[in-house]
């Protein structure tokens, strides 16, 4: 029940600090997304798997993490100068261009993906680790009202990076709360496990 609580707190938190709920153009975002694309790819697809896919991620997770990096509440070196050019209705344009994109990426390891099928769908009760499913959904989508990013299709080098960087609180922004409980309980072998299995999720 506590955990379920700080979930729903985390949610109206993202809620507030993220940008207005304004409508996307995916032309207008098309036509924005240029210097995006030297890191994250034409399509959406990046070629280094440590900076993330974009296509079909959601227009609304988009346009609060370029938020989130404009205030510098999310940090990173090279998003950070960019983010802070843009305006909340290029944020929303970038991302119904991103989302409007079709997911591809590598598929599973098949040494270690089943350690994270097993606790995507059903998590671990005895240590208090709810399932990745309730937030992110059966096939990886997320929820895009609640602002839980789609993990389908993602690099893995990036989810792991992610997930360390929750556990270890390197990544702090708000409605994040519950990544950063749920990956400190993780051991290593078990974020690696899970992003491989979120890796090949269509």
């Amino acid at each position: 029940m506590k955990m379920m609580l700080a979930l729903f707190a985390s949610v109206s938190l993202v809620t507030a600090v993220a940008t207005p709920a304004l409508a996307g153009d995916a032309a207008a975002g098309a036509q924005k997304s240029a210097i995006c694309g030297a890191c994250h790819g034409a399509t959406g697809s990046s070629i280094n798997p440590e900076w993330p896919n974009l296509a079909g991620q959601h227009e609304s997770y988009i346009a609060a993490q370029l938020a989130l990096f404009k205030q510098g509440t999310r940090s990173n070196p090279l998003m950070m100068p960019n983010a802070a050019l843009l305006s909340d209705q290029d944020m929303q344009d970038l991302g119904a261009h991103f989302a409007s994109q079709a997911p591809a990426g590598l598929e599973a390891d098949p040494s270690d993906y089943r350690v994270g099928e097993k606790l995507y769908r059903g998590g671990d009760p005895e240590r208090k680790l709810p399932a990745c499913i309730a937030c992110h959904g059966p096939e990886g989508k997320g929820n895009a009202p609640a602002r839980y990013p789609a993990l389908r299709s993602q690099h893995a080098v990036y989810t792991y990076n992610q997930l360390k960087a929750y556990a270890e609180r390197t990544r702090l922004t708000p409605g994040n709360d519950i990544m950063q409980v749920v990956a400190a309980r993780l051991t290593d072998d078990e974020m690696r496990a899970l992003a491989s299995y979120t890796q090949g999720l269509r």
